[in-house]
């Protein structure tokens, strides 16, 4: 039978995990955890299970949508407090290929980078830039004078959907529903 170990002694083992996934599975491994924790009581030491998400803007046929995109595809985060049963059930949970560490001995992510990333994530702000693209992106311009011709993304502006490009090394500045990524 395990030692009842003092709340205040558990608290400070308490660490967010990064939990790896097969591809495309991160929503149902989540969802999975979720009714494993309820069934068996595990509330007390799963906490939270979380499938990093973000906002982005996406053009299909000419419209612009909100779609939401994984922030770290084949990953989820589990706040817990590992021991034993709580390993095993993590780990034995169909989708889950492992924990981010060694097998027997999960590393968690340091307060620094659970601060940060969960900061990022309420905030809407894991990537400042919801339109997709990024500075150096190449890109291919499908409206106006330029079209069909390659550019590079020089500066982005998400505010008013514009990005500065650098086409045959002149300077454009276009609507993003002008470009598509390569």
């Amino acid at each position: 039978m395990e030692k009842k170990v003092a709340e205040s002694e558990r608290i400070s083992d308490r660490a967010w995990y990064v939990v790896h996934t097969f591809s495309g599975y991160e929503k149902r491994v989540k969802a999975t955890l979720d009714s494993k924790i309820a069934a068996q009581g595990l509330e007390d030491v799963i906490f939270n299970v979380i499938v990093p998400m973000r906002d982005e803007s996406e053009f299909k046929d000419g419209r612009r949508r909100i779609v939401q995109k994984k922030v770290f595809p084949g990953y989820v985060l589990v706040d817990m407090i590992v021991n034993n049963n709580s390993w095993f059930v993590v780990r034995n949970t169909q989708g889950v290929t492992g924990f981010v560490g060694s097998e027997k001995d999960p590393v968690p992510l340091t307060e620094e980078e659970a601060k940060r990333i969960l900061t990022e994530l309420v905030d809407g702000r894991a990537d400042d830039n919801t339109l997709g693209f990024k500075i150096n992106d190449n890109v291919r311009i499908i409206a106006g004078i330029f079209e069909n011709r390659l550019a590079t993304v020089k500066s982005i502006d998400a505010a008013k959907q514009r990005l500065r490009v650098l086409v045959e090394n002149m300077p454009v500045d276009l609507d993003v529903s002008q470009v598509e990524k390569i």
